[in-house]
């Protein structure tokens, strides 16, 4: 595996501390995100105008963010010590509300950890390409914010569920051989695949028609917009513009976060990515008290580290040399 040996910057007994999973703390995180939705939702049916439209939408986007992170988290089985509170969790706070499944996620996930930067990653067609310059940054944006990139992920994740691709998040999806399929299998293959998410959906849409069935196509807005732009930022810090992408030392940025990048960017401590590569298994949770030790001990004396997000997107934004 492309890792950094985490025994050179912590002992067994602090991988231990670190490794050690609390359920409490995990439906926490559950219930943290979630109850950002539900306040943002009463907020907008208590004052629904354009200004508190616009922010929801950005914080909504933010925390299906948040909820994908916590799909990722269970993938890990890091969340909760419970395997089956980890699937549970996974799938229905986390991936079926945004059309995902985490059963699916979790191979393809893995392959991205054993070969992080090399040319077996999954993962490096989203992180490629940068710097890009400031046109080309702002199309990137543009598209995100204006429902471009969005609809374009979605139809490609249709397609996927359907039987038509191969499940992927890398923005490289291969076609399925479609010559030998019969309708009984397409059928079976849709099924199978979009019963969950299907039934996420008209939950959710159930649940806010109660107040206002508009304020499900916030939800599709902020899916189509804000996620997309809050993903994309957030892949762009995890794993571009590295000096070394090969290097396992050095091809995985942390990125430190202000409160409002917190909300937007890095929900769940997403932002300490290096420490996420160098052990897995380590819940969100402990995540920054494993930076802090590994600091310490000088791992980012040649580890990647950012002061914030802006400083991240100014680097995307230089010219190419």
């Amino acid at each position: 595996m492309n890792i950094p040996d985490a025994s050179l910057y912590l002992s067994e007994e602090e991988q231990k501390e670190l490794l050690t999973r609390r359920d409490l703390r995990g439906l926490w995180e559950v219930l943290k995100s979630w109850g950002i939705i539900v306040i943002t939702f009463t907020v907008v049916f208590q004052w629904p105008n354009v200004f508190t439209v616009i922010i929801a939408l950005f914080v909504l986007g933010g925390r299906q963010l948040g909820i994908s992170v916590l799909m990722h988290d269970s993938s890990h089985k890091s969340l909760f010590r419970s395997g089956g509170l980890n699937d549970f969790f996974g799938k229905w706070f986390g991936g079926y509300p945004l059309w995902t499944d985490m059963l699916r996620y979790r191979p393809y996930h893995v392959r991205h950890h054993v070969h992080t930067g090399l040319d077996e990653d999954p993962d490096t067609n989203l992180t490629k390409g940068f710097p890009a310059g400031k046109k080309s940054l702002s199309r990137k944006i543009f598209r995100d914010l204006s429902g471009l990139t969005g609809v374009k992920t979605f139809t490609a994740l249709m397609m996927m569920h359907l039987g038509y691709l191969e499940f992927d998040q890398g923005n490289n999806p291969q076609s399925i051989d479609q010559s030998k399929r019969s309708w009984a299998e397409f059928f079976r293959t849709a099924y199978k695949n979009l019963i969950g998410p299907l039934v996420a959906n008209i939950i959710l849409f159930l649940v806010l028609s109660i107040f206002s069935p508009f304020l499900y196509l916030l939800w599709v807005g902020a899916y189509l917009t804000a996620f997309q732009f809050s993903t994309r930022v957030r892949s762009i810090a995890e794993h571009s513009m590295v000096n070394h992408p090969k290097d396992p030392y050095e091809n995985t940025r942390t990125t430190y976060a202000n409160v409002f990048e917190r909300m937007i960017f890095a929900p769940h401590n997403v932002n300490y990515h290096a420490e996420h590569h160098m052990l897995m298994g380590v819940p969100c949770y402990n995540l920054p008290r494993m930076h802090d030790l590994i600091k310490a001990k000088g791992f980012f004396e040649r580890g990647t580290l950012a002061n914030g997000y802006w400083e991240i997107l100014n680097q995307a934004s230089q010219s190419r040399n």
